[in-house]
């Protein structure tokens, strides 16, 4: 037969086998460079609020995302299961996005707003109170450790510099300015009205019923983020691209 060939002589193997890359490569790589973009814009998303950060910091810190993606890939049992499939833009904001290749436990695109502040301290405190068959490790000690507001600001004049080779418009100078505000406000319920302006539907409240504003408050904040901004009864996928 006429592989027999191929396959018997390495050089023209060799040959072939790159070949077949190359166009495989150019059939994925040359419609790119004809987008403009490859994320789709999508009405409400926004950056993360001050302390929506804080708490994605604290969750990468502690290597949620090792058991717990946030991508909900396009297929029946996914979507019936977490809800509408994940977009690019929902992880533009992400740096370094939280998509995963494992999952543990649930995926979390679409925990915000599912479970209440309590469930979510109970669950971070001990897993087995409210999920008896977790193997999930115990997070108490986020409530005991106050959450440094003083400086914050840094933190987003650093993600600003993540993107566009340091010209980066994440964050406006009017965000960066009132950063220690909008965590205070968005952990108290307090004084919110220039929070929800700038961060629109940010769940601002106290989160684990304690004065101070800890790490336990701003990882529940981003979690009831997380999935909440983009209505998806309006939404409709550009079909043009």
């Amino acid at each position: 037969m006429k592989h027999e060939t191929l396959e018997k002589n390495a050089t023209l193997l060799l040959i072939f086998s790159l070949l077949v890359v190359t166009i495989g490569g150019l059939v994925q790589i040359v419609p790119l460079f004809f987008l403009q973009n490859t994320i789709e814009k999508v009405d409400g998303m926004r950056p993360y609020s001050p302390l929506e950060l804080a708490g994605r910091n604290i969750y990468v810190r502690e290597g949620c995302y090792l058991c717990h993606s946030q991508m909900i890939r396009p297929f029946r049992d996914e979507v019936e299961r977490y809800g509408h499939y994940s977009l690019a833009a929902e992880s533009q904001f992400d740096h370094p996005f939280q998509w995963g290749s494992k999952r543990t436990g649930p995926d979390l695109a679409r925990v915000g707003g599912k479970y209440s502040d309590e469930w979510h301290r109970q669950h971070l405190s001990n897993p087995r109170n409210v999920v008896p068959e977790s193997i999930m490790p115990g997070y108490a000690f986020l409530a005991d450790h106050e959450l440094n507001t003083k400086n914050y600001a840094a933190n987003l004049v650093a993600m600003n510099d993540t993107v566009n080779n340091g010209k980066g418009d994440m964050y406006t100078k009017d965000d960066i300015d009132n950063a220690e505000a909008d965590m205070v406000a968005q952990a108290t319920g307090e004084n919110t009205d220039g929070l929800m302006k700038r961060y629109p539907k940010a769940v601002a409240r106290n989160f684990d019923g304690d004065a101070k504003v800890t790490e336990m408050d701003a990882l529940i904040a981003y979690l009831q983020v997380l999935g909440t901004l983009v209505d998806f009864s309006t939404f409709k996928a550009d079909m043009s691209r």
